[in-house]
C-alpha cells in the first residue's frame, strides 16, 4: 500500500481543489506612504473554489509581501507563500550553469 491510497490524494494547495495559474503579471505598486514606485508580481489562479490571486512584493532580499484577492483573501502570509512557490510557473528554460574548462 502506498501513503497516497491509505490518506487520500496529495492536495497541491491545502484548501484548494485543482488550483492552475492562470498568469503571471509584473505591474508597479506603490505602498502607503512611500516615495518610490516599485514592482510586484500578480499570480492568477482559478480553482474549484473560484479565482484569485496572490500579489508578491519584494522589498529587499529578506522582507517580502504577499497580498491575497479572491479565495486567497483572509490567508496568512506563510500560507500565501507556500502556495505561490507551489503555482509559480516553471520556467521552460534549462538552468544556467557555468562550465568548468581546462
Amino acid at each position: 500500500m502506498t501513503g497516497e491510497a491509505e490518506s487520500g490524494p496529495v492536495e497541491l494547495v491545502p484548501g484548494l481543489t485543482d488550483p492552475r495559474a492562470l498568469s503571471l503579471e509584473r505591474f508597479p505598486i506603490r505602498a502607503r506612504g512611500g516615495s518610490s514606485t516599485q514592482s510586484a508580481w500578480r499570480l492568477s489562479v482559478a480553482c474549484g473554489e473560484g479565482q484569485g490571486a496572490i500579489i508578491f512584493l519584494e522589498v529587499s532580499p529578506d522582507e517580502a509581501f504577499y497580498r491575497g484577492e479572491g479565495v486567497f483573501l483572509g490567508w496568512t502570509q506563510e500560507r500565501m507563500e507556500a502556495a505561490y512557490r507551489v503555482l509559480l510557473p516553471k520556467s521552460e528554460e534549462p538552468a544556467f550553469e557555468t562550465q568548468q574548462l581546462g
